[in-house]
């Protein structure tokens, strides 16, 4: 069967025997394995890898399903960047997945330096991406395999459940601390503000009214940093006022400042006593965190932009961050996060994984794994998973009174319904670049 290319669901090689390349000539080659690996009848093997688009959420997911000979036995994964979604499903169909068939999926760490090098020009983030799809995947299958939630794979549990942080935003003080205040009484200990600026398009705010909701889908909108210094720290702090000492705030700046600004907004909210503040600075600014640590007591974390595990070694070894944004889609997997994550318990520096909307519920449920069986774990971000995205993958992990439970299910504990799935196709390729698409008062491109 050729690869099929439609918008919504792609399958890549369907089996081992008889599948057909990409370009529709013939059989995908069995790469051979490697020679001590496992052979005989009775041995697992990949027989297809296969990708899936689609958007229960909004945003593009690329789910990638690992099948083996034994019957019922597959694995899930989450490739998922909203941005480069046809870019990370071809890296799998088109060269991942014809290089891992007939292998054996137990051999997560030979498969996952194997596919890391099959590309001389290593790295970046779609590759990253793709790798990770089939990585997780992997996991999910040896957790399936041994009878065994992949928590248990990973060391067992160091804790009962994961702390979780929700998100609220709002324009003034007031209502963004009621939003505040009814999170904690759901349960929540930790939660994100982020304060809507008069004038300019503000990262995690929802629109005031229709005009500006129009105005942002045509991205009319621009960013003011200098307003962004003025209005937020002086919120941030009333918020604090309001809400008491009973509740922990997060703030994501969104890396839209420069270093000289960044200091500044660490000095100015002081006050407000926050848990952490994030992305103050850009990967490509992560020198001047040691400026940003002297400028204040305010806790950082970084790294839900990075796509190499040792972009995070430098600040580690510095200490001049607290938490380590990690996003595991974009690192390749949970095999190198999970050494990031040890790397992070030897530094004194704590987790808060990446947990956004676009991360699907089998990221989520890798998330979750590493959470409890880590003493570095700090808090998960975690998305409000809409309906749809409940229907389409079974078993999601789902917030109980503010905090993530892991899945006692051998593998990841998530499934993913097909047939479901093709009532939510993905838009256009680049209809989700569109909320990235920022500038700044002078014209200039500024990042999102």
């Amino acid at each position: 069967m050729t690869a099929a290319k439609t918008r919504g669901t792609t399958e890549s090689a369907e089996t081992a025997e008889g599948a057909t390349a990409a370009d529709g000539t013939g059989a995908a080659e069995v790469l051979a394995p490697a020679p001590w690996a496992r052979s005989g009848s009775d041995s697992l093997r990949v027989t297809a890898v296969r990708t899936f688009l689609c958007a229960p959420q909004g945003c593009p997911y690329v789910i990638v399903r690992v099948e083996t000979n034994q019957p019922g036995l597959y694995g899930l994964g989450c490739a998922s960047d909203p941005q480069r979604t046809l870019a990370i499903r071809s890296v799998v169909d088109d060269y991942f997945g014809p290089m891992l068939l007939g292998r054996d999926p137990h051999d997560i760490e030979d498969l996952h330096r194997l596919l890391l090098n099959s590309g001389y020009w290593r790295g970046g983030s779609i590759a990253q991406n793709a790798l990770a799809g089939v990585d997780v995947a992997l996991w999910d299958i040896k957790g399936k395999a041994a009878g065994l939630p992949v928590h248990q794979l990973l060391g067992g549990r160091a804790r009962e459940a994961a702390e979780a942080y929700t998100h609220v935003d709002g324009h003034e003080a007031g209502e963004i601390a009621e939003r505040v205040l009814a999170a904690a009484e759901r349960g929540y200990r930790h939660v994100r503000v982020q304060v809507a600026v008069p004038g300019t398009d503000t990262y995690g705010t929802a629109p005031r009214d229709e005009a500006e909701a129009r105005r942002r889908r045509l991205r009319a909108g621009s960013w003011d940093s200098l307003s962004y210094l003025r209005h937020v720290p002086p919120v941030l702090r009333e918020i604090r006022e309001r809400v008491g000492t009973g509740v922990e705030l997060l703030h994501d700046v969104h890396e839209r400042l420069t270093p000289s600004q960044a200091r500044e907004l660490v000095h100015e909210v002081e006050d407000a006593r926050l848990f952490f503040l994030e992305d103050a600075l850009a990967p490509e600014d992560a020198a001047h965190f040691g400026q940003l640590r002297a400028a204040g007591s305010v806790p950082l974390a970084v790294g839900e932009l990075y796509h190499d595990i040792t972009m995070y070694l430098p600040l580690l070894e510095q200490r001049v961050i607290d938490f380590a944004r990690i996003r595991i889609p974009t690192l390749g997997g949970l095999t190198p996060t999970r050494k990031l994550v040890a790397a992070c318990e030897l530094f004194g520096v704590r987790t808060a994984p990446h947990g956004p909307g676009d991360v699907s519920p089998v990221g989520m449920a890798a998330n979750v794994a590493l959470d409890i069986s880590s003493p570095a774990f700090g808090v998960q971000e975690a998305a409000a998973f809409k309906e749809a995205t409940l229907e389409v993958f079974p078993g999601a992990p789902v917030p109980r009174e503010g905090r993530l439970y892991p899945s006692e299910q051998p593998g990841l504990g998530v499934d993913f319904d097909e047939s479901a799935v093709r009532r939510y196709p993905v838009t256009e390729p680049l209809e989700h670049d569109r909320w990235a698409l920022l500038r700044n008062t002078d014209g200039s491109v500024q990042r999102p």
